[in-house]
């Protein structure tokens, strides 16, 4: 038994004494296993000098606003869309609200945003500061207050429902010719006959504008006076806020 097993490796030692070890070549294996073997790669760089390509699209460093772009990521949306920042979408909404004897699309408000809605409440108080009349802290109470009423009038008249960013959204698009008088309160004093007519004027518009949309939204065209009813309230608020200065009376008590 002995001599059998000898005679085995000393047969298996003897017939590969003059072979090469196999795991060294490595021509063998890798043809085997490997079909792009990394010989081929450098036998093209050797010869060629010329650098390989790699597939897809990166986009090159560049300033700060790249950062706001997609940056070489295919399929990837853009920072501002991700963020709920949608210009065109502003764009389409604001010009509903200037020209409101339009037809108001049912699924405008689909994409209830609220960067342009505070843009706009933004841009009327840095108006009206302006114009000699911090009225910051008044101006978002007032919407916050008149946003939560006119939701549960909303809900309580229409069954077809709507959320609150819809509700806020739809109010503050339209609080759009509000702004137009700050603009007009900086260069001329609304406390007269002029700014009595434009603010009624302000008040008209942006009331049709914010019914319509929430008629046109819930569906309930037989109820718009009832829906407009409250909303002209609202924004009688703010048109008060942009003629008179509240807070310079209690200032005078004060002192």
């Amino acid at each position: 038994m002995w001599q059998d097993t000898a005679n085995q490796y000393g047969v298996a030692s003897t017939s590969q004494t003059n072979v090469p070890l196999q795991f060294y070549a490595a021509e063998s294996y890798q043809s085997q296993f490997y079909p792009s073997s990394r010989s081929s790669l450098e036998g093209a760089v050797n010869t060629g000098g010329v650098t390989p390509s790699y597939g897809g699209s990166i986009q090159q460093p560049g300033g700060w606003w790249t950062a706001f772009g997609t940056g070489g990521f295919e399929g990837e949306p853009p920072l501002l869309e991700e963020l709920g920042i949608n210009f065109s979408h502003i764009q389409a909404k604001s010009m509903t609200v200037l020209n409101p004897l339009q037809h108001v699309d049912e699924r405008i408000m689909d994409d209830a945003d609220l960067a342009g809605p505070l843009l706009f409440f933004f841009c009327f108080g840095m108006l009206l500061l302006l114009s000699g009349k911090p009225q910051f802290g008044y101006i978002y109470g007032f919407g916050l207050l008149g946003s939560i009423s006119i939701y549960t009038l909303l809900n309580l008249m229409s069954d077809k429902g709507i959320d609150v960013y819809r509700v806020v959204s739809v109010l503050g698009y339209c609080l759009l010719p509000m702004v137009g008088v700050g603009a007009v309160s900086v260069v001329v004093t609304l406390d007269g006959v002029l700014g009595y007519m434009l603010s009624i004027l302000s008040i008209i518009w942006c009331t049709y504008a914010a019914s319509g949309i929430f008629v046109a939204v819930l569906r309930m065209s037989d109820q718009r006076l009832l829906v407009a009813y409250p909303v002209a309230l609202l924004y009688g608020c703010f048109a008060l806020l942009s003629v008179f200065n509240v807070g310079a009376g209690r200032a005078g008590v004060g002192r």
